[in-house]
């Protein structure tokens, strides 16, 4: 048990889960919890973690303004696998130890995506509103099985995601800056530019991190090259897409249906996009498993000591 390090927990959701304030408080003796349910932005979060050495946070925004005010923080664990949240060249200008795992929510993301998958491909959320309504509509939809599904970011997520839908004799196309060769010819994936991708997919997953490089990636160029019968996935992160122009796509018959478990403003704040028939949202559900809840809790309490300072 650590007496000496004292420990600021952020995030909400970790702080309400009774195996993980067990486990950390196995590990150390003085821990605070975000136990006021708060959330913590600026000042806020600063006063927080002021005193703290080390810090488990989540959705927290931390970035140099932040780290400069807090002297005696050394090492931040990070819950969850997104790190947009963290401005990694601020932690290592500030000498600052980071903790990380990737890929710990992997399964919870892609059982996620599969369920969308088919969910828009049968109409289910429309038709629970028609049965809800009193109607009785049959709407004919359409199988996954023999669909070609094209993958924007093949890493943890969209590895594991070819994976599970390797069963459904689906074709694969990929699209990433990283060539994985092996697994491509192990799930027979066909790497494409995110042109061919586009152009050719029956549904597009978005399994991208959010940075400079893939910010509004699907802009109006890139969203009207989709065919008008395809569908889009978004369970990564807000702002890789151009919400409107999806809302106008879906409203013009141009995309068939899409499906987000993420936007760029959270709550999303669009009701015309909300309330179309052929589009589904779900509230940033893709790591709310039990199991990968308490996988991404370990990995950063694990990260409060097996970490190190960004490259």
């Amino acid at each position: 048990m650590n007496k000496i390090d004292s420990v600021a927990v952020c995030s909400r959701s970790f702080s309400r889960n009774t195996i993980l304030r067990k486990e950390l408080l196995s590990r150390y003796t003085n821990v605070i919890f975000n136990d006021a349910g708060l959330k913590l932005e600026g000042a806020a979060l600063v006063k927080f973690l002021s005193g703290a050495t080390k810090a488990i946070t989540a959705l927290e925004i931390i970035d140099d303004k932040v780290l400069s005010q807090l002297p005696d923080l050394k090492v931040i664990g990070k819950y969850g696998v997104g790190k947009d949240m963290i401005d990694l060249r601020a932690m290592k200008s500030h000498g600052k130890y980071f903790g990380w795992t990737g890929g710990v929510n992997k399964r919870s993301v892609s059982e996620m995506v599969v369920s969308l998958i088919i969910s828009m491909l049968r109409h289910f959320p429309v038709a629970q509103r028609d049965v809800i309504a009193g109607g009785w509509k049959h709407r004919v939809g359409g199988l996954l099985s023999g669909r070609t599904l094209g993958i924007v970011g093949c890493g943890f997520v969209g590895k594991d995601l070819i994976q599970l839908l390797h069963a459904w004799d689906c074709k694969f196309l990929a699209h990433d800056l990283i060539d994985f060769d092996d697994f491509y010819k192990q799930y027979n994936v066909e790497p494409v530019t995110l042109t061919d991708l586009l152009k050719r997919s029956d549904i597009v997953s978005l399994h991208l991190p959010l940075d400079e490089s893939t910010q509004n990636i699907m802009d109006v160029k890139n969203l009207r090259l989709m065919k008008p019968s395809a569908i889009l996935i978004n369970a990564a992160r807000g702002g890789l897409v151009d919400e409107t122009e999806v809302k106008n796509m879906l409203i013009e018959n141009q995309l068939a249906a899409a499906a987000f478990d993420v936007f760029s403003t959270e709550p999303p704040e669009d009701n015309e996009l909300l309330l179309l028939d052929n589009f589904f949202a779900t509230p940033h559900l893709g790591g709310s498993s039990q199991e990968a809840i308490l996988a991404m809790g370990m990995a950063a309490i694990d990260g409060l000591d097996n970490c190190s300072i960004p490259d």
